[in-house]
């Protein structure tokens, strides 16, 4: 498998940052480690986190019995608070992506510079590798299979609270997964707050496709865009 090469410049002129949060049932799912990386993430950029308010109070009655994704935008105040019905979006395939320089250790609410357009691949969804080791795609974890045995890569880019739960739990294990390898594993699954293994979001192994998007920086965008090669 062969992926084209990305990369990317960051813009730090107005920092904001998101958790994403599942409630079901009207009780909210894992909070402490969501706490806990709002903590990190304050720690690591200098202020003190805000106290998350008390989430399950704020939800509309319409959504209590549903699955809800809560979305809370903060730095050193909570900024903005949603929350919404949550439906995972169909994946039939992914497609490599090779974003070197792409830097998402902690989770901003600027997500731009994660915005490929697949718009011709509504049920594909990229897959991120950087120097030649499988990461995260655009908005989750990732875990592949292999022998009944459930695996996440170690060079993630996002240290996700799905991730840290499953790992704790010894669900899933840290090992180097690469493109030279992937024929080595026959199914990955997204992972992410709002999603587990058993949501059976993902895709055969084989389903992964060669990549076929550039990464480009723009005079008006110093995120920069992934776009398709010329004649795609």
């Amino acid at each position: 498998m062969h992926c084209i090469s990305a990369e990317y410049q960051p813009n730090n002129n107005r920092l904001m940052f998101l958790e994403t949060i599942c409630i079901k049932n009207g009780i909210v799912r894992n909070l402490e480690a969501h706490v806990f990386r709002m903590e990190q993430t304050a720690e690591h950029f200098g202020f003190i986190a805000p106290a998350l308010p008390h989430l399950e109070l704020m939800l509309p009655k319409s959504l209590i019995d549903k699955k809800v994704k809560c979305r809370v935008q903060y730095k050193e105040t909570i900024q903005h608070v949603e929350f919404e019905a949550y439906a995972p979006k169909e994946i039939q395939s992914l497609r490599l992506v090779q974003a070197n320089d792409l830097n998402y250790s902690f989770k901003f609410s600027d997500r731009s510079q994660l915005n490929l357009n697949l718009s011709k691949e509504n049920s594909s969804e990229a897959l991120i590798v950087q120097n030649g080791c499988i990461t995260d795609t655009t908005y989750s974890n990732v875990v592949f299979r292999r022998n009944n045995e459930f695996f996440t890569p170690d060079t993630y880019l996002l240290n996700g609270t799905k991730r840290r739960k499953l790992l704790s739990e010894s669900v899933i294990r840290e090992t180097r997964i690469t493109v030279d390898n992937l024929r080595d594993f026959d199914h990955v699954y997204l992972i992410n707050s709002m999603l587990d293994i058993e949501d059976k979001v993902g895709c055969p192994v084989r389903d992964i496709k060669p990549g076929c998007f550039e990464f480009q920086l723009e005079v008006n965008n110093p995120h920069g865009s992934f776009k398709p090669p010329c004649g795609q």
